[in-house]
Parts: C-alpha cells; structure tokens; sequence
C-alpha cells in the first residue's frame, strides 16, 4: 500500500519517527518519506543514520503552528503520520497555552493543511491520557482527537479521510517507568520508588505501536479510533523482574498521574467494536454511517471499559524480564 507512496511524518525525528520511518524503508518502497520537524540537529542525525535512502528523505524544518509551512510540506503528499506534539505532563501544565498551540493548534492546522493539499489519509497518535484527562495533556489530545475526528464531516467531496490510533507509553520510551527504573540500578541505589503498589499499565513495543498505525492506514475509512489488543502488568512486578535484589518503597502518585490506563471508557462502549488484535471505537455523529464499519468486529457489551486494570491478559514477572531481555 505504501509502495510508491509520499509519506509525511510530523515530529518525525522522534522514537516513532525514526522507527516508523526504518519500518517503510524496509518493508516498502516508497516514493519519499518527508520527516517534518523543529530540531535541525536530530534531523541531520537520522540523515546520517539513513543515509543510504537519501535519494528518497526529505527533511523539513517546520513546526506544527506554521499553517503556510504545512501546506507547502504537504504538497504532493498522498499519508500524512502526526506524531508532533508536546507530550511531558509537567511542563505542559507549566506551559499551558504553549501545550494548546502545539497540540490543538497544530491539529487544525494539520487538518487544513491536509484538505487543501488533497491528502489521502491522516493518523493521529493519540494517547491514554486523552481518555478521561485529569492533566493539561490529557485534556489537549482529547480536543486534537475530537478535531481529527470531526474534520471526516466536512472534508466534502475530497479524499482525504482522518482516524486516530491511541496507545500508552511505549515500553523503554522516554517518559516512561523503564529507563527511569534503569537510571536508578545504574547509579547502584538499592532502592526503588514505586509511586503506588496497586499501579498497572499496558505494555506495547514500538513495533506493535507501528503496526497499528499500518493498520489504520490501509483500513481506516474516516473517524476511527484503533486500539491495540495488549497485555498489562504491575509496576510492582516490573520492579521486581527490572532489580529483584532491589527493595521498593511507596512515594504516592503523582499530580496528574492515573492508577491504571483506560483505553476505551463505558461511554465509548456503544460504538466500540472488538476485532481479533484490536478494538475500534466508531464515531458517534449523525454524518457517520453503519456502512462505515470494518468487517470482521463484534460490538461489545454496552458497559464495556478497556483498562490495564481490569484486562484479561497479564505479564508476570517471567515474562516481563524476557521481554526486557529482548529490549537489550
């Protein structure tokens, strides 16, 4: 589907970026990838890092604020991958109008841009955080799926059709529990801080993340949200497989941090549908119709809820540290 495809990733120097980016350039053969992004210094990283496939890269400097830049970035351009955003909780509540310039701003923007260039399709990422948000984050990629969503309804007559794919933290990302628990076992503490022993999460590679987003891209029809099928664990368990010799103490959860991760709400329950490695919840507008629905689902039970603390499939301690072995 990709071959012979111009492809555009926003924040495409990021870990997705560069991963999604590495994906296409051996699974495919597209006709040019444009890594669109502020850091002129991590482009000419990844460049290096690629170099062999500089006949087809292209690196914009540009950021997701600038309408007029997007529109000359997106000319020519048939899928368009928006990574871009300002994911770090505190300094998104310290930087509050920044966090909704970027991150809703820049979603307008991208969806104008978009539709006027007569692209084919847009993925948004999304995040757990944007499911009933308790932080600034969570909030402004709540109001950027919203957008992405609704912007199905007036696209007309053209072809571009938008979906969302929304996942929790990446295992071994930055941001996330995993290089964080490495710091400390580096440093020779002995001692690991648990922020509460009842927390869980969902855990997901960066490829199953990738697989997703290629997924919406050769199934989605216009207003989706994909979600992955993925195992949850403990953190409690995660510390043990990541430092067993290591005690842990209980420091309390932080301002604007979850006990568990929530996917799909009860709310969402009447419009999501469950697939064999994923689910999808459907827009729930009167300009979407049943003929929309991808086949091969089955709606679930009104009530349902998707949440790393009440799943149905667990990593144990085991399984945790082989696949922290295949993280090495």
């Amino acid at each position: 589907m990709l071959n012979q495809k111009t492809i555009l990733i926003t924040g495409g120097t990021g870990s997705f970026g560069n991963a999604f980016t590495e994906y296409v350039l051996t699974h495919y053969k597209p006709k040019k990838i444009i890594i669109y992004s502020r850091d002129e210094y991590k482009q000419f990283l990844m460049a290096e890092k690629l170099n062999e496939y500089k006949d087809i890269l292209r690196f914009f400097i540009g950021d997701v604020r600038d309408r007029d830049r997007l529109c000359r970035a997106f000319d020519g351009v048939d899928y368009v991958i928006h990574a871009a955003a300002l994911k770090q909780v505190p300094a998104c509540e310290y930087n509050p109008i920044e966090a909704v310039r970027t991150n809703i701003n820049g979603a307008m923007n991208i969806i104008d841009a978009a539709l006027d260039r007569k692209v084919k399709k847009v993925v948004a990422l999304s995040t757990d955080k944007a499911v009933n948000p308790i932080n600034l984050y969570g909030g402004t990629k709540l109001v950027s799926d919203k957008l992405f969503i609704a912007a199905n309804a007036y696209s007309g007559e053209k072809e571009v059709r938008f979906s969302i794919v929304r996942y929790g933290n990446v295992a071994g990302s930055r941001g996330s529990v995993i290089p964080f628990f490495k710091k400390i076992i580096g440093e020779g503490k002995t001692e690991l801080p648990i922020t509460d022993y009842r927390m869980t999460r969902f855990w997901i590679s960066l490829e199953e993340g990738i697989q997703l987003v290629i997924k919406a891209l050769e199934e989605a029809k216009g207003g989706e949200t994909f979600i992955s099928k993925i195992p949850s664990f403990r953190i409690t368990d995660l510390a043990e497989a990541m430092a067993p010799e290591c005690a842990r103490k209980e420091v309390g959860i932080r301002e604007g941090e979850k006990l568990h991760e929530i996917m799909v709400t009860r709310e969402d329950s009447a419009m999501t549908y469950e697939y064999d490695k994923h689910y999808i919840i459907y827009p729930h507008y009167n300009w979407w119709e049943e003929s929309r629905l991808l086949p091969g689902g089955k709606k679930v039970e009104d009530g349902f809820e998707y949440s790393s603390g009440t799943n149905q499939e667990w990593l144990d301690v085991r399984e945790l540290k082989r696949l922290l072995k295949q993280m090495e």
